[in-house]
């Protein structure tokens, strides 16, 4: 739980940094495309044309690359792992297995066995699930 907080707050201040990045480009843009116009009226025409090149493609160039933050900020999710807790009874050889339970570790007894009353069970595992990915075929 607490490395999910700290992987979000990590983002978090990674887009600021490049939000705020992003935020004076379009700034420099906007001053560069005011600096054009003024070049204009003053009759220089050679550095208004740069000047709008430049502020043209800032302003482009900042708008995709927040499109692209936004569109991979909607696709990150994280997924909490599933774990599972594997159980024995000592008599019987038994085992179950069940979603870990807070408190759940390697050698605890538990209640007693459903298939045999006098003998209790015993935890003998905990293991994370792995999903395996899916193979997919570049074609």
């Amino acid at each position: 739980m607490t490395q999910n907080k700290q992987q979000s707050s990590s983002a978090n201040k990674l887009s600021s940094y490049l939000m705020f990045i992003v935020l004076v480009v379009i700034g420099l843009s906007i001053v560069a495309l005011f600096s054009a116009v003024y070049a204009y009226m003053l009759g220089n025409e050679v550095a208004a044309g740069f000047l709008i090149i430049i502020g043209v493609f800032a302003l482009i160039i900042s708008c995709l690359v927040l499109y692209q933050t936004r569109q991979n900020a909607t696709a990150m999710t994280i997924e909490a792992p599933k774990v599972m807790t594997y159980i024995e009874c000592k008599n019987c050889a038994t085992k179950t297995s069940r979603e870990f339970q807070r408190g759940d570790f390697v050698f605890k007894e538990l209640d007693v066995c459903p298939k045999c009353p006098e003998q209790k069970q015993m935890v003998i595992g905990v293991y994370k699930e792995i999903k395996e990915k899916e193979k997919t075929y570049d074609v």
